[in-house]
């Protein structure tokens, strides 16, 4: 009597003895293609880095929301039509450097209004994660517009939310912390629950409307001299549809899984760009200030904190200026942490040591030089690098702080005859709606089963 090897089925067909067929390879860990394989279905099969994005698009967001938010009362100096600026010379600029902005369609006060208020909205939808895909392409057109109207007005903190803007539309970045990905939740606890989801009507509108001030401002050289911005905005406005249709008529075939490997492709190519842009900034900054006499001999902190213009805080700057130790130590240590960073990126012991040093420099840009939103922006760029487990620690700690608060507050009732209780189809108040969908095994349900990671529809 044979006892059965216990990683063999007891009624196993019995597998034919000799060698494998020329050019049949195994695809296991040990074979000559298994990593490559793994490799291949981890950046096909989901949008890495959920949390690291979302950061991202919450610091960004949140960033140019409260610059516009502090220049309000000075927006018609700075880009309206009270700028020394005035809109025939950055019109001439535009025409020559082939740059983008809707404030050059056309002169009105009005319509400056129009679209600075419409860029200070899409910031705070894009900060709350709210019809992620439409507000994320209306922020670009916001910040691109703002910024080319008045290019002498920015310094660095704005060259990177320039580009920040533009590769956050390529991103699913409304997989965690975001009203989409609570919507997504919501929808899903419908369905297995048998019941249909909720009927949307803001998505499609928003995609009607785009349309048309699309389609007009193409042919008339609305949108800049370059190619690559009117292919962008209308493989995006397409692919919208494309998704409504797939997900209305087939959510579960093979259309929906080839949009999904699409999506999660651009998605974590563009995150992968997001690390070497910042990386190339420290290099950059660091390798140039090697270069300068006043960074090699450590004194080139000291004269910023001299000028008026960067000294919010006189008697601080003062007390830090008049230490030669200080300041020494600080130059050299701005460099060596600038040069040293992309080096570190493969032994996460020392990264994140030099990424909390980073960002505590950033920290103190802002409180000693006056600088906010450079350094607002900068933070938010180098979050791309926290650790995932810190990420979900913070956020479980802000969940927890939100459900501390608002248990203090009086709740409305939101089902008849029980107060307080909330109605079947939104879920429990503490459900996990801010993560993604477990599948409960310990990992991340199928993208497609997630609402295709935040906003990759027609309903936005």
């Amino acid at each position: 009597m044979t006892i059965p090897s216990p990683a063999t089925p007891r009624n196993a067909a019995p597998q034919p003895a000799g060698p494998r067929p020329a050019g049949t390879r195994s695809g296991g860990p040990g074979g000559p293609g298994g990593g490559l394989a793994r490799g291949l279905q981890r950046v096909t099969a989901s949008a890495l880095g959920p949390y690291q994005s979302a950061v991202v698009r919450i610091g960004f967001a949140a960033t140019y929301l409260f610059f516009l938010l502090r220049e309000l009362p000075h927006r018609h100096e700075l880009y309206g039509p009270d700028s020394p600026w005035h809109w025939e010379l950055a019109r001439r600029l535009t025409d020559g450097n082939e740059a983008f902005s809707v404030l050059m369609w056309t002169d009105s006060t009005v319509w400056f209004e129009a679209v600075y208020v419409l860029t200070l909205l899409s910031a705070a939808a894009l900060m709350l994660g709210w019809r992620t895909r439409t507000m994320s392409v209306l922020f670009m057109v916001g910040v691109l517009s703002v910024q080319n109207r008045s290019i002498f007005m920015g310094d660095g903190g704005d060259n990177v939310v320039h580009l920040m803007a533009i590769y956050l539309v390529l991103t699913r970045c409304a997989q965690v912390w975001s009203l989409d990905a609570r919507r997504a939740a919501r929808d899903a606890r419908r369905a297995a629950a048998g019941l249909p989801p909720l009927r949307d009507i803001v998505g499609p509108v928003l995609w009607v409307l785009l349309g048309p001030v699309l389609a007009v401002a193409t042919p008339m050289g609305g949108l800049g001299g370059t190619w690559w911005l009117p292919a962008l905005l209308w493989t995006i406005w397409l692919s919208a549809a494309a998704w409504w249709a797939v997900n209305r008529h087939a959510p579960h075939g093979q259309p929906r899984t080839l949009l999904d490997v699409l999506a999660n492709l651009a998605h974590n190519a563009t995150l992968a760009v997001i690390m070497a842009e910042v990386c190339l900034i420290y290099a950059t900054a660091g390798w140039y200030k090697i270069q300068g006499s006043r960074w090699q001999d450590g004194t080139a902190l000291y004269y910023p904190l001299n000028l008026d213009y960067f000294t919010p805080w006189p008697a601080l700057s003062d007390i830090l200026g008049a230490s030669g130790l200080m300041v020494l130590v600080l130059t050299y240590g701005t460099v060596i942490v600038q040069v040293a960073f992309p080096f570190t990126l493969f032994n996460r012991r020392v990264k994140n040591v030099l990424l909390v040093a980073m960002i505590c420099e950033h920290a103190g840009i802002a409180l000693l030089l006056g600088l906010p939103f450079f350094s607002m922006a900068m933070i938010a760029a180098d979050a791309v690098f926290l650790p995932t487990a810190f990420l979900v620690w913070l956020g479980a700690r802000v969940t927890t702080g939100r459900r501390r608060l608002f248990s203090r507050l009086p709740v409305r009732s939101r089902a008849p005859g029980k107060p307080g209780t909330p109605a079947s189809e939104d879920g429990p108040p503490d459900s996990p709606e801010d993560g993604p969908v477990t599948d409960g095994h310990g990992g991340t349900e199928d993208p497609r089963r997630q609402g295709g990671g935040g906003g990759h529809t027609l309903v936005g």
